[in-house]
């Protein structure tokens, strides 16, 4: 799997409000996945009673228990899937970071550790020992269980019912919920209820008996789904959420009240647009490996951001990307020098133009250029490649690998062999190059020269080139010509589009359902971008957005699109 540092099962430090943590505070690599040990949770602003055989663990209103004979049972809440185990380690008991997400905790896996924001306060002391249902039940009755009312209704392919209980009497109503094949079960220890029974509009059913403690149990029979559970006040209720994903074939749609912070969402027409607050959120370009593609989600959940688009051309049989790609302040993929680029600097700044970047090799008081970065060997041509384990070099022609950044070669060799991961290969003909070394160890240098005028491409970090540039500083910047786009043929046809841009200054995704870049360029102008460039639009147009109904992801492009080799994705600062 790409990205392997990413993987949210990957053992890594402890971010919290920015601050990396000390080594003993690092998740761990368990049988249930990476985990946490339950004595460092108050840092993060969760309760805990640190205990094998009643561990409870509190965060804002949400609860979970644990204990040998009962498993995990949530308090406070619903629709939480089966839990791992905790597990011991010397002494410690750790937690899942599963369990951490089910109980509310932001967590986000990035580059630099598993990052936390930084908790309002911390519980100070142990929570004291759960209180049996049973026994708590039996000491007083403080509601009754009134009417039921309930709604149905569908977003695209998802269902989303609501029952709501409403209950007589004063202050909060306690309940307990537990998972069960096809629903859930909500025990109501304080509340007295008459037995009912009903058949609900979208097909599920619901059942009321009371306990013989006096209490009451609730039964919502919802077929599959995810349900949430929240309690509200004057008067006070229990509501229900059910959501289904009824039609598979169609994406799930963004959830417009469900948006994370510092997230715009707007329709306008058929345009769709996402909008990032800049001082949350930067962008940055995400590849699968070389030849490869995978889903838009993949690429997003694998670098931990929180929405992705489809990035730049590539060829559909191969995988391989057609135009530039630079991550990190490395080409990946050379330039055709033609077409508009989109570039982020590494503080999130937007550049937009037409850089034609080449390497640059120093060497020996002489400085030659990269002909084409490819795997490649080219007779009289100096090429070059980021290693990712594919063979570079032929028989004739010496290669050279170095650290990006690095002043000198750190392996020289004759023939074809595997390129090393996170190193640069330059592979030439001796006769044709003189300049260059030919040893280990020897003077070199090499940079990365964007031969650019129109933006601040030496600060670039991360590049795509795509195209059609489409606004610039509020101006239609439409120019086939100048980008070598045929209009006659498929690539100009009305379909699908994509397109990064800015409105108001925030960073935003914007998807047209049908229609020509002119037409494209139109509506963007209409809505108020000062800036955008089309991307690869047809099958790979796609804007995907983590969270929304079930947790289920959101998506502008109600199409399913096709796997595609690199994305812009947003992460949290």
């Amino acid at each position: 799997m790409w990205l392997s540092n990413l993987d949210p099962t990957y053992a890594r430090p402890l971010v919290i409000g920015g601050e990396v943590q000390s080594a003993a505070l690092d998740s761990r690599q368990l049988g249930s996945g990476e985990a946490l040990a339950v004595w460092t949770l108050p840092r993060l602003g969760v309760a805990v009673r640190n205990d094998p055989q009643d561990l409870r663990l509190v965060y804002g209103g949400r609860e979970l228990r644990w204990s040998p004979a009962s498993g995990w049972q949530s308090v406070g809440f619903g629709g939480v899937a089966p839990l791992p185990a905790p597990e011991r380690v010397g002494q410690s008991l750790h937690v899942s970071v599963t369990v951490l997400r089910a109980l509310g905790l932001s967590m986000t896996a990035t580059e630099q550790g598993l990052e936390i924001p930084a908790p309002t306060s911390q519980p100070a002391g142990t929570l004291p020992p759960s209180v049996p249902v049973s026994t708590a039940a039996s000491r007083r009755i403080t509601h009754t269980l009134g009417s039921v009312r309930h709604s149905l209704r569908r977003e695209r392919t998802v269902q989303i019912e609501r029952v709501v209980v409403e209950l007589g009497g004063s202050g909060e109503a306690f309940y307990q919920v537990q998972q069960r094949e096809g629903g859930l079960t909500l025990s109501l220890p304080y509340t007295r209820a008459e037995a009912r029974s009903e058949v609900l509009k979208g097909g599920a059913v619901l059942l009321v008996s009371g306990a013989a403690d006096g209490g009451s149990q609730l039964d919502l029979l919802t077929g599959g789904g995810q349900t949430r559970i929240f309690a509200l006040q004057n008067p006070p209720r229990i509501v229900l959420d059910t959501v289904r994903y009824t039609d598979r074939s169609q994406t799930p749609p963004v959830a417009e009240d469900l948006v994370p912070g510092g997230v715009r969402y707007r329709q306008v027409g058929g345009l769709s647009l996402l909008s990032f607050d800049p001082s949350q959120y930067r962008p940055r370009v995400v590849t699968a490996p070389w030849g490869k593609k995978a889903g838009l989600a993949d690429l997003v959940q694998a670098s931990g951001g929180v929405a992705g688009m489809n990035g730049g051309y590539f060829d559909v049989a191969s995988g391989k990307p057609v135009d530039l790609v630079a991550q990190g302040g490395l080409m990946k993929i050379g330039s055709l020098e033609k077409r508009a680029t989109l570039g982020f600097t590494a503080s999130g700044e937007v550049l937009l133009g037409y850089p034609a970047p080449r390497y640059m090799v120093s060497s020996g008081g002489q400085t030659v250029m990269v002909n084409q970065m490819t795997p490649q060997a080219k007779p009289g041509a100096l090429t070059a490649w980021q290693g990712d384990g594919q063979t570079v070099g032929a028989a004739g022609f010496v290669t050279l690998e170095l650290q990006p950044g690095g002043a000198a070669v750190l392996a020289a060799r004759s023939g074809p062999a595997p390129s090393t991961p996170g190193r640069l290969s330059l592979t030439f003909e001796p006769s044709r190059f003189p300049s260059l070394p030919r040893a280990a160890g020897a003077p070199i240098s090499v940079r990365l020269d964007w031969r650019a005028s129109d933006a601040a491409w030496p600060s670039a970090q991360d590049a795509l080139s795509a195209g059609p540039l489409l606004l610039r500083g509020g101006q239609a910047a439409l120019n086939p010509g100048r980008e070598g786009f045929n209009t006659s043929g498929s690539i100009w046809r009305a379909t699908h589009q994509t397109a990064f841009g800015l409105l108001g200054g925030w960073p935003t995704f914007a998807y047209l359902e049908r229609g020509t870049p002119e037409q494209f360029l139109a509506a963007l102008r209409s809505a108020g971008l000062s800036d955008a460039m089309r991307m690869d639009s047809g099958d790979s147009s796609a804007v995907y957005l983590r969270g929304g109904y079930g947790d289920l992801g959101g998506y502008l492009n109600p199409e399913w699109s096709r796997p595609i080799p690199n994305a812009v994705v947003m992460v949290r600062r």
